[in-house]
C-alpha cells in the first residue's frame, strides 16, 4: 500500500509546477488560449506521469529507515494537509482551485480572506507541502523525499512570487492591503517586520 501511495504521489506531483509556473509566468498568453490551456497541460503531464509509472521499480527501491514516530507524524501531516487542502478548496471553489480565473476573464472571483487565508496567504501550498512530507514520512521512499524538498523550493522561490504578482495585478490595492493584514506567505508562525492592522 505504501508503494501505491508513493508512486501516485510521484506521478501527480508535476501537476503543480507544470500548470502553475507557465500560467502565472505568461498569464496573457494562457488567457488567449483559454480552456485549451488544460489540453496543453495534459499533453505534457500524461506522458511524464507514464514515464514515472514505468520507472516505478527504480524510483521506489531506495528507502530510508525512519523512526516509527516519524511514520506516525507522517499520518498526522497527511491528514492535516488533506484537511487544509479540502478547506481551502471549499473556500475558493472548484474554478479557482483549477486555475480558471487565471486563464479566463469570464470567471471573476473575489479575494478570499477568511479561514486559513486569515493566517497565511497561500494555505493551499502549505497543505500541498504537508501532504508530500506526510507521504515521505509514511513511505520512507527517498524519491518522494527529494520531490518534497524540490517542491518546497519551487513553490517558495518561483510559484508564490509569480502568483503574488498576478494576484496584485488582478486585485490591485485590495491585494496589497491583504498582504499587509496577512504578512505570512507560507509559514503561519513566521513573524513579519511589517506592522499588521
Amino acid at each position: 500500500m505504501t508503494d501505491l501511495l508513493a508512486i501516485l504521489t510521484l506521478m501527480f506531483w508535476p501537476v503543480v509546477p507544470l500548470f502553475w509556473i507557465p500560467v502565472h509566468f505568461a498569464t496573457r498568453f494562457f488567457r488567449r488560449l483559454g480552456l485549451l490551456t488544460y489540453l496543453l497541460f495534459l499533453i505534457v503531464w500524461i506522458p511524464l506521469a507514464y514515464i514515472i509509472y514505468e520507472n516505478r521499480h527504480f524510483l521506489l527501491q531506495f528507502r530510508l529507515e525512519l523512526p516509527f514516530i516519524l511514520n506516525i507524524v507522517g499520518f498526522v501531516f497527511l491528514f492535516l494537509g488533506t484537511f487544509l487542502h479540502l478547506w481551502t478548496a471549499r473556500l475558493l471553489g472548484l474554478w479557482v482551485i483549477i486555475g480558471v480565473p487565471e486563464i479566463s476573464r469570464f470567471v471573476i472571483k473575489r479575494l478570499t480572506e477568511r479561514g486559513p487565508f486569515s493566517l497565511v496567504r497561500h494555505p493551499t501550498y502549505l497543505a500541498h507541502t504537508l501532504i508530500l512530507l506526510g507521504v515521505f514520512f509514511i513511505t520512507e521512499v527517498v524519491s518522494v523525499g527529494i520531490v518534497t524538498v524540490v517542491d518546497f523550493g519551487i513553490v517558495n522561490a518561483i510559484i508564490i512570487p509569480l502568483e503574488e504578482k498576478e494576484l496584485s495585478i488582478r486585485f490591485g490595492q485590495e491585494y496589497e492591503i491583504y498582504k499587509k493584514k496577512v504578512p505570512n506567505g507560507f509559514f503561519p508562525w513566521r513573524r513579519s517586520k511589517q506592522t499588521s492592522f
